[in-house]
């Protein structure tokens, strides 16, 4: 896997039964629907009055925003990051990968983008100096997509693979659904057409990367001036 700035904020661990469990259920419940509803992210504090616990309770739970957000997200794509397409062809498991994956992102939309504006805010907020909770860190895609394109690790150079890594990391998250409903004003099923649309030609471009580097190679050597033979001393 590339080297990361940073690596993803990972979930609060929820805890395994009684009280404490049931508490962390209707807190992040609550923070779900919410989000859901109102398409804006609660603070802490929101969610702990609107589910009948004390704010102290709640932040025992849930220290910032982030880690709300980070257990949100954890909860709409959950059953994605453990995704294991088990396709032998790395073309089709890319295509099993993102058609499972968006019919979550179909299903958790103003969850995902209320995880990327608080992203953005925090950036914001950050450049400014005014930043004052722990980041909320994206990037499980990165391992997703490694994952998924690991069969044409043979066929590609590693600069042409990283280069396919990254480019497939644009389109597969919430991204697309942004550009293409709210500028273009398609339906979810035109986004997931387009997306793997987009993912299917990268695949092609990184594939003819590939064979033209391996043809500019073979040229290479046989341009390549050949040594003349050393004539051996008799002994």
């Amino acid at each position: 896997m590339p080297a990361l700035r940073y690596q993803p904020t990972p979930p609060p661990v929820p805890p395994d039964r009684g009280v404490r469990a049931s508490t962390f259920k209707l807190l992040l419940d609550t923070a779900m629907q919410l989000i859901q509803t109102e398409g804006r992210i609660p603070s802490v504090a929101e969610v702990a009055v609107r589910s009948g616990v004390s704010r102290a309770t709640a932040y025992r739970y849930f220290a910032s925003r982030s880690a709300l957000v980070t257990a949100v997200i954890d909860a709409s794509l959950g059953p994605v990051r453990q995704l294991a397409p088990d396709e032998r062809d790395g073309r089709a498991r890319v295509d099993a990968l993102f058609r499972k994956t968006f019919r979550r992102f179909k299903e958790f939309e103003p969850q995902l983008r209320a995880a990327a504006q608080l992203a953005l805010e925090q950036w914001a907020l950050d450049r400014a100096g005014l930043l004052e909770e722990e980041p909320y860190r994206r990037g499980h895609r990165i391992r997703i997509l490694e994952h998924a394109i690991a069969p044409l690790a043979p066929q590609l150079p590693a600069d042409v693979r990283d280069r396919l890594h990254k480019a497939l990391s644009v389109v597969y998250g919430i991204e697309p659904y942004v550009i293409l409903k709210d500028i273009w004003g398609l339906q979810d099923r035109d986004v997931e057409r387009t997306a793997l649309w987009m993912a299917d030609a990268l695949i092609d471009a990184a594939l003819r990367d590939a064979a033209a580097a391996t043809a500019k190679a073979a040229a290479a050597a046989l341009e390549r001036p050949k040594r003349p033979a050393v004539a051996r001393r008799p002994a």
